[in-house]
């Protein structure tokens, strides 16, 4: 196991340690370029967006985490950030008090079912949040790599110091498992929080499970049936 503490000690190196991995039929975004749809420095973009977020979790602190499964094809692969679309990039930077975080792909900005139901419960509780994934880079079938996989054990203990980096750094009074996956992966936690995933038939579990865990208001007036793109 990678020994965290002689590895990486600023969100710069944590970074970098994440933009070394490298897996088969995984798409790294810290330091791959998608030939569809990225910009020329898109993973330099994607890069910074991460390091601006860790390093304002750190310096203003998070009482929260939320840690989900793995980025999608249509979110994280494509902002570098968990939980989190391009049509909400601004959202984040506001949330977490961060210079603008850019976009690194071309043409219209996509949209992800699973960033849309986060982010509507994340606007609503208005206060910083960190997001992370079990396993922090896109799976995907081989041959086919606009699509999602769950990622394998063997992946997510290669990447396991990098959470447990940001367990230690960030300290988290809380930590809430998005969807079973996260669930299992998390059990050594202890104290996990654990919700069902927005997404497949699990939208209105999480948004009503989040509101009542946050005080929120009455899952009708934040429209938890929301539109996907």
């Amino acid at each position: 196991m990678t020994d965290i503490g002689d590895t990486v000690k600023t969100p710069a190196e944590f970074v970098e340690a994440l933009a070394a991995l490298r897996f088969p039929n995984v798409f790294n975004p810290y330091a791959e370029q998608c030939s569809f749809c990225d910009l020329a420095d898109a993973a330099a973009l994607r890069r910074r967006n991460l390091e601006l977020v860790i390093a304002a979790a750190i310096d203003s602190g998070v009482d929260t985490m939320w840690i989900a499964r793995d980025l999608g094809y249509r979110g994280g692969r494509r902002t570098g950030l968990a939980l989190t679309d391009e049509l909400h990039l601004s959202a984040h930077a506001a949330l977490m008090c961060t210079a603008p975080l850019h976009r690194a792909t071309k043409g219209a900005a996509l949209g992800e079912r699973t960033a849309t139901v986060i982010w509507s419960i994340l606007e609503a509780i208005g206060r910083p949040v960190f997001l992370w994934n079990v396993f922090p880079l896109h799976p995907h079938e081989k041959g086919d790599p606009m699509s999602n996989r769950a990622h394998t054990r063997s992946e997510a203990a290669e990447c396991r110091f990098l959470l447990d980096w940001l367990m230690e750094r960030l300290a988290p009074k809380r930590v809430i498992a998005i969807g079973r996956d996260a669930q299992l992966a998390l059990a050594s936690l202890g104290d996990s929080v654990p919700v069902r995933h927005p997404s497949y038939g699990g939208q209105t579990e999480f948004v009503t499970a989040m509101q009542s865990y946050y005080g929120l208001p009455h899952p009708k007036s934040l429209n938890p049936q929301l539109a996907f793109f």
